[in-house]
């Protein structure tokens, strides 16, 4: 690898580097701090809540810089660089966008919008498939709603469409969906980078994710990568250049981290 090159990873935490059901990625925590030590940069990019990161990093036992809830909050950056900032917002808080839903979303689709946060604590566990403090911090969110939607198809799609005008978005995950800002991984990806890239001219990225709220942020990544989910048809997806593996998390993020890493050392 060129000596001034940098190299950013960019990856989603659930099933792309954590395991999908026990959330633990222990077989592969010694490469994670073998690829960081040798000045890769390791970026989580997550619909996670920051204090899930951060739960996160206090397992690997590293500081890393990092975005949550699906693309609203960078934070971080100055552990790259001390002229950065620590913190970048991108999303209004949940409260300006939970207003704005109820003003503009018809009732008859508002009844069928199921909010985690009104449920009760078993049902929540169940959806999240978390308990006691790490299901405290998952719901523990100031810019995105987490909801089940129990509507159709054509539903969905005209919810969609209604909140769309006034700058809403929903982001589908493995296990809910996220009512967002206009905002996702792939605009937090950019920002990041842009911002990054004021001391760094030579940057390449890499982008590891598992489920549809990744394939944004996939597709502008230099070397895009998809673990493993039996959810998706790799036909169906249309990704120039994609590292795929057979292999689920967290042995399949090793595989197309590696498979990523060679090809960077070829160009």
């Amino acid at each position: 690898m060129e000596k001034k090159l940098k190299v950013l990873i960019f990856t989603d935490l659930d099933g792309s580097l954590l395991h999908r059901d026990t959330f633990k990625f222990d077989e592969i925590k010694d490469y994670l701090k073998q690829i960081i030590s040798e000045g890769i940069f390791v970026i989580p990019n997550s619909s996670k809540t920051e204090k899930e990161i951060l739960e996160f990093s206090s397992e690997l036992g590293l500081s890393l810089p990092y975005i949550s809830e699906n693309g609203a909050v960078i934070n971080g950056l100055d552990l790259l660089n001390a002229n950065l900032p620590r913190q970048l917002i991108l999303s209004r808080e949940k409260e300006s966008l939970l207003k704005i839903f109820q003003n503009i979303v018809p009732i008859y689709l508002q009844k069928k919008c199921k909010w985690l946060s009104e449920m009760d604590t078993k049902n929540q566990a169940k959806i999240l498939g978390l308990e006691d403090k790490k299901l405290k911090m998952a719901l523990d969110r100031k810019y995105t709603i987490l909801f089940n939607f129990e509507g159709n198809k054509n539903e969905k799609n005209e919810l969609s469409k209604i909140i769309k005008k006034e700058g809403l978005y929903l982001q589908e995950g493995g296990r809910v969906i996220n009512l967002t800002d206009k905002v996702n991984k792939a605009k937090a990806l950019q920002v990041f980078v842009r911002f990054f890239m004021k001391n760094n001219k030579k940057v390449k990225t890499i982008g590891v994710g598992d489920n549809y709220n990744d394939l944004d942020m996939l597709k502008i990544s230099d070397f895009p990568c998809l673990v493993f989910n039996d959810k998706f048809r790799l036909d169906e997806i249309h990704i120039n250049n994609l590292i795929t593996t057979n292999k689920p998390s967290p042995g399949g993020w090793a595989d197309v981290i590696k498979m990523a890493l060679v090809k960077i050392n070829i160009n």
